[in-house]
């Protein structure tokens, strides 16, 4: 991150990500006599906005509001209006990054959690038994948004053993290709400062479900209890959630921290990229493959199936590449025509091979 000069006028904003970067894009508004800003908190059409002079409340009514992915969020640099009652936010910044979720919406909306974020922590409680395929879930989009996602693994102090937890250190490093795993225990103290210099100096996002620990560990990074904690039910590992909005909180170590609710649902929008991302062999693997429209289920030469008879890749990770993939086309060909057609050609194509090997099979028996 490239630092701002101490005579900056907005040199206060530097701790809350403020850079020369961001300097350069904000110039026309600054010129209109507007005030820069970052988004802390985001509730019913307004949200808190730390300045230069400190926290102010402003409106949001004049971003277009029609677009749910162009909404004012947590994270987002904004154009305020320097006096009023109330203020108004003029305008956001352009987003280096967005973390985009798809709503439980027939109609197909994404709903964005947080913006310009440099790491996405996914928070995963050791206190119950792992799920890989979600894990993968989270860091597809994850990727996706344009961050570097990081796997934490919460109370590592109910893994006494460690041989069980370098195990289980081990099983999460094989679903994330490419993501540091760090275990961690906020009640003993165990691995933070190694969390906390990755997140040093940028902003993160922490992700995870209902009971994963994210409050904690947001305490335990901020040195204080800013979030509140639940107990945990002991039959299943889960809690209600502590946190009911996104709040934006500058880090004693440097940089900011991003914690959101609990995710029931994190269902992908648009993240094929970020799909690709998390099952990198996979897609290494299917450049070997004799066609190039390979869809890993039957086809001759098929080096992805090779490679899940040699048991170089698990069974497991083919399924959840799938269930994903047919996900993520759901979501697209419900917005794409093209993506539709294509969808249907491949039903088709999928289909006929089928007739073909059905009649060839009936030949043989005659």
């Amino acid at each position: 991150m490239t630092s701002t000069s101490s005579t900056s006028p907005y040199s206060a904003l530097s701790s809350y990500g403020w850079d020369e970067d961001w300097a350069d894009a904000f110039a026309p508004h600054a010129a209109e006599g507007l005030l820069p800003g970052r988004v802390v908190r985001v509730d019913r059409g307004q949200c808190d906005v730390v300045t230069a002079d400190g926290f102010l409340r402003a409106d949001t009514a004049f971003v277009t509001p029609h677009d749910p992915l162009r909404v004012v969020c947590t994270g987002d640099w904004v154009a305020v209006e320097p006096d009023g009652n109330p203020r108004y936010v003029r305008t956001y910044l352009p987003r280096r990054t967005a973390f985009v979720r798809s709503t439980s919406s027939k109609r197909s909306e994404g709903q964005i959690l947080a913006a310009n974020v440099d790491h996405a922590i996914v928070a995963v409680s050791l206190a119950v038994e792992l799920d890989l395929a979600r894990i993968e879930r989270f860091l597809a989009l994850a990727w996706e948004s344009g961050a570097q996602p990081v796997v934490v693994l919460t109370k590592a102090d109910l893994v006494p053993d460690p041989v069980t937890l370098a195990y289980l250190v081990q099983d999460v490093e094989t679903a994330a290709p490419g993501v540091p795993v760090l275990s961690v225990s906020a009640e003993q103290g165990e691995g933070l400062d190694v969390l906390a210099a990755v997140v040093s100096g940028g902003t993160a996002v922490l992700l995870g479900q209902s009971g994963a620990g994210k409050s904690t560990l947001a305490n335990a990074l901020l040195g204080e209890d800013v979030m509140g904690v639940q107990a945990i039910r002991d039959v299943d590992g889960k809690g209600r959630h502590t946190t009911t909005t996104r709040n934006l909180l500058a880090l004693p170590g440097g940089g900011v921290l991003i914690d959101t609710p609990g995710l029931r649902g994190v269902g992908l929008f648009d993240a094929g990229s970020g799909v690709d991302q998390v099952f990198a062999e996979i897609a290494e693997l299917a450049e070997e493959c004799r066609f190039h429209d390979c869809a890993h289920d039957s086809e001759p030469g098929c080096a992805v199936l090779a490679a899940i008879d040699s048991g170089a890749l698990p069974e497991r990770r083919l399924e959840s590449y799938r269930k994903l993939m047919r996900e993520n086309q759901r979501i697209v060909a419900k917005t794409d025509a093209r993506v539709r057609a294509e969808i249907r050609k491949e039903f088709k194509r999928r289909g006929a091979i089928g007739k073909a090997a059905m009649e060839a099979k009936r030949g043989g028996l005659r």
